[in-house]
């Protein structure tokens, strides 16, 4: 694999393959960077039209470009695919390697419920799914206001731990915990990932939030 790549460190079974595109493999928008990846991927990967909201859909039978913010895959060679630059690409897997999904999961995903619904998806006992948490904006970079605090405490009073006080009515906001308390709830424990922060690595990472700018990243999956 490419050094311009992120290969998730998870215990997922042999095959599950999947990979995050870094700044240096180009913006996964552009016709060059896909196709650099179709070279590395089994088939075109299903890309989204993303609005950051909770719907999921299926590889096998959803058409390119449809508007949601996950997919799911349950036979061989599907490519579910999300983009991101700040807004956390978490991936599901199965333990038996039967089905895959991936999610795109900003704040505004994370508080419709595009990681249960993700879960839901795949059709299969939680306590099977293994989750991976890739390259995000981090707490540190990530300043929010009181309506984001009170979405997320609107539906769980737990959220409360992974906002900080800043400054009067704003909060630096941890996704990953987040994503973790989302996944856990959902019945999904076994969690990797997540050490990561787009908006402070400038080398490694496109960052909306720093840059303002259009380009992304990928995040892959599929079954072998």
């Amino acid at each position: 694999m490419p050094t311009d790549t992120i290969a998730p460190d998870w215990p997922a079974p042999a095959r599950v393959r999947a990979l995050v595109t870094t700044r240096d493999f180009g913006d996964a928008k552009s016709a060059a960077a896909r196709a650099r990846l179709r070279a590395l991927l089994p088939s075109e990967p299903l890309w989204l039209t993303q609005v950051h909201g909770a719907t999921v859909v299926d590889a096998a039978c959803a058409s390119a470009l449809a508007q949601a913010d996950a997919s799911v895959a349950r036979a061989p060679n599907l490519v579910c695919a999300v983009m991101a630059a700040d807004c956390m690409p978490v991936l599901l897997a199965d333990e038996r390697g039967e089905a895959v999904g991936a999610a795109h999961a900003g704040w505004r995903g994370l508080a419709a419920g595009v990681i249960e619904a993700t879960v839901s998806a795949l059709g299969l006992p939680a306590r099977r799914l293994l989750a991976w948490l890739g390259p995000a904006i981090g707490s540190g970079a990530y300043e929010v206001g009181a309506e984001v605090r009170a979405a997320f405490l609107g539906h769980d009073v737990r959220a409360a731990s992974a906002f900080a006080p800043t400054r009067p009515g704003h909060w630096r906001l941890d996704l990953y915990a987040v994503a973790r308390q989302r996944l856990a709830a959902a019945g999904v424990t076994r969690i990797s990932g997540g050490g990561f922060c787009t908006a402070s690595d400038p080398a490694r990472f496109f960052s909306y939030r720093r840059d303002k700018a259009p380009e992304r990243m990928a995040a892959l999956i599929w079954l072998a």
